[in-house]
């Protein structure tokens, strides 16, 4: 069972980040760096795209710590590891995909805190960000599928705590 727990969360792991990952540059590539287009709409003044690096974490937060948040993904990465496998999460088929899942997220989003992505200048070691969600006047910050997959597991997570416990699998 550990095995082809291992197999459900390294493929959600590793999918999760390679889209994540081919959407940047795609996108990246259509539209170049941040403010070098204007948004693309595809459901106007409501769901878009527009090119954005954030150099924090959540909304921005903690700008200039990169590298903070780097360290802080590989350990996660980590203990995620080790309560899957050590402290055997991995016998809860949801927690397993909910773990493959922020994992896929982390890597996805640690891939360009690294800047493995050769950003330039001030841009280096930025994450970048894509999909833009507007209503009214208000404009939700730029965000990528790595944050999705963080904020769905989070959700998966939490949802694991008040209702599974130990029934999830």
């Amino acid at each position: 069972m550990i095995l082809r727990r291992a197999l459900v969360f390294t493929t959600l792991a590793v999918l999760g980040t390679a889209v994540d990952l081919l959407t940047k540059e795609k996108v990246f590539a259509w539209k170049g760096l941040p403010g070098q287009q204007p948004p693309s709409w595809w459901i106007e003044n409501y769901f878009g795209i527009e090119t954005a690096v954030n150099q924090g974490a959540v909304f921005g937060l903690g700008q200039g710590y990169g590298w903070l948040f780097a360290a802080v993904s590989i350990t996660a990465i980590i203990g995620l590891l080790v309560w899957l496998f050590v402290y055997k999460a991995c016998q809860s088929l949801w927690l397993t995909v909910t773990l493959g899942l922020v994992t896929g997220g982390i890597l996805g989003n640690l891939y360009d805190r690294l800047n493995l992505h050769r950003l330039p200048g001030s841009l280096a070691g930025g994450v970048r960000d894509w999909i833009l969600c507007r209503y009214g006047q208000y404009t939700w910050p730029n965000f990528n599928i790595a944050d999705s997959l963080l904020v769905a597991g989070a959700i998966m997570l939490a949802f694991h705590s008040l209702f599974l416990g130990d029934r999830s699998d």
